[in-house]
C-alpha cells in the first residue's frame, strides 16, 4: 500500500489539501495517510498527528517569541513523518513550517518524493529562496499561471493548476431562513483563520458594525468562522448586544451566505478569491503591530496585498491596510459602495475578467491529484 503525509500550517492549507485528497481518494482507495491537518483532512478520516492551532503563529515578532517551540514541532512533525516512513511528503501552503519540515525529511531520506502545493510568494519578497528549494522539493504545484518563470528559471520542476477555490462546488442547499431573516441585507465578514488576527481585527469589525447600526436597521453581519476560531468570536461578542450578528462556521452554509450577500469585508488573504468567485463586492482590510508592519514594508516589492489587485498591478479591491484599517475608513467605504452600485457592478466585472484567467482549464484539484498519482506509480 502506498502512503502520502500530508503537512499543513493552518486552516487554509488544511482545506485547500483536503480538496485534492479528496479527489485523490476517488480515484485511488489504496492510500495509507497521515497528517498534520485540521477539521478539513479529519473530515476525509485522516487523523492529525497534532493540533493545527499548536503551530499557527503569525507575524515576525510571534515566530521569534515561539522560537523554541516552533523548533521542537518541527522536529517532532519530522520524527513522525520519517517513521511513517510514506512514500510522498504532501506539504500545502505556510512555507516557513511546511519547507522546514520537507528540507529536513529530505536530507534524512531522500526516497520521500516531496511534492509542495502553494508556491511561497517569491515574487512578493525574497526570491533567492527559489535556488535553496531545488535542492528538496521534487515538484511544486502551481495556483497561478505568472509563478511559473520563478521555478522554470531554476529548472524546478512544476504544474500550474489553477486555484481549488475557484472551482464550483454542488452541495445540497440548507434552509438559511432560521439563520438569516429574510428582510435583511447579508455582508459578510472575515476576519481570518488565525486567534491572531481574530484578536486585531474583530474588535475593529465590532466597532465598524455599531457604526452601521447607528444609520441602518437593514442590514445582518455574518462572521465566516473557522471550526477553531468560532468559539473564540462568539466569546468576544456576546455580551454586545448586537441582535443583527450571527457567527457561521459549516462549509455549507457559508458558502450559500456568501453567495447571497450584497457585500463582504474580508482580510487580506485566499478567501477574497472565494468572494470575487461569489461575485460578491468587497473591501480588503488588514492590520499587524508596528513592527511586524514596518519589517514587512521594508522587505515586500509590490504595492497591494490582495492577489486581484497584484496581477493587475491596480487596486481593484480597496485596500485598508494597517492605520486605514479602522471602524470609520471601512464603514465610509462601504456605505460609499452601497450608495454606488454602478461601482459594485464596475468591480465584479473587472475582478471576474481576471478570475477568467487564473481558473484551471479542467479541475485544479483533479490536476493537482493526478500529479501526486503520477509520483505514486512512477
Amino acid at each position: 500500500m502506498k502512503k502520502i503525509f500530508i503537512l499543513t500550517g493552518e486552516p487554509s492549507g488544511d482545506r485547500l489539501a483536503s480538496k485534492v485528497i479528496s479527489k485523490l481518494q476517488e480515484n485511488n482507495s489504496n492510500i495509507k495517510y497521515s497528517c498534520v491537518g485540521g477539521t478539513h483532512l479529519n473530515s476525509l478520516g485522516i487523523k492529525s498527528i497534532f493540533e493545527l492551532k499548536e503551530i499557527t503563529y503569525i507575524g515576525f515578532t510571534s515566530v521569534l517569541l515561539n522560537i523554541f517551540k516552533i523548533k521542537n514541532k518541527i522536529n517532532k512533525t519530522v520524527d513522525e513523518i520519517i517513521k511513517f516512513n510514506p512514500d510522498i511528503l504532501f506539504s500545502v501552503d505556510s512555507p516557513d513550517f511546511t519547507l522546514r519540515v520537507a528540507e529536513k525529511v529530505k536530507k534524512i531520506n531522500n526516497k520521500i518524493k516531496t511534492i509542495h502545493y502553494v508556491a511561497p510568494q517569491v515574487w512578493v519578497w525574497r526570491e533567492g529562496r527559489v535556488k535553496k528549494f531545488k535542492k528538496f522539493l521534487d515538484h511544486i504545484l502551481l495556483l497561478f499561471e505568472f509563478e511559473k518563470k520563478y521555478f522554470d528559471k531554476e529548472n524546478i520542476p512544476n504544474t500550474f493548476v489553477g486555484h481549488p477555490l475557484l472551482e464550483e462546488e454542488t452541495k445540497n442547499r440548507t434552509d438559511l431562513s432560521n439563520i438569516i431573516s429574510s428582510d435583511k441585507k447579508i455582508i459578510s465578514l472575515f476576519c481570518g483563520s488565525r486567534s491572531s488576527e481574530v484578536n486585531l481585527l474583530l474588535p475593529i469589525l465590532i466597532d465598524f458594525i455599531n457604526l452601521m447600526n447607528a444609520k441602518f436597521n437593514n442590514f445582518i453581519f455574518v462572521f465566516h468562522a473557522t471550526d477553531e476560531n468560532k468559539s473564540l468570536i462568539i466569546d468576544k461578542i456576546k455580551n454586545l448586544n448586537l441582535e443583527n450578528v450571527e457567527v457561521i462556521s459549516d462549509e455549507n452554509i457559508k458558502k450559500q451566505i456568501l453567495n447571497n450577500s450584497i457585500f463582504a469585508v474580508s482580510k487580506s488573504g485566499t478567501i477574497s478569491l472565494e468572494i470575487c468567485n461569489a461575485k460578491v463586492p468587497s473591501i480588503i482590510i488588514y492590520k499587524m503591530n508596528f513592527l511586524n508592519f514596518l519589517i514587512l514594508k521594508m522587505l515586500v516589492k509590490i504595492k497591494f496585498a490582495n492577489i486581484i489587485n497584484i496581477i493587475n498591478n491596480k487596486e481593484i479591491i480597496p485596500e485598508l491596510i494597517q492605520n486605514e484599517c479602522n471602524a470609520k475608513e471601512i464603514y465610509n467605504s462601504v456605505v460609499y459602495f452601497l450608495k454606488n452600485p454602478e461601482l459594485m457592478n464596475k468591480q465584479i466585472n473587472d475582478f471576474e475578467e481576471t478570475l477568467t484567467k487564473i481558473r484551471s482549464k479542467t479541475s485544479s484539484s483533479d490536476e493537482a491529484s493526478t500529479v501526486l498519482n503520477k509520483f505514486l506509480i512512477g
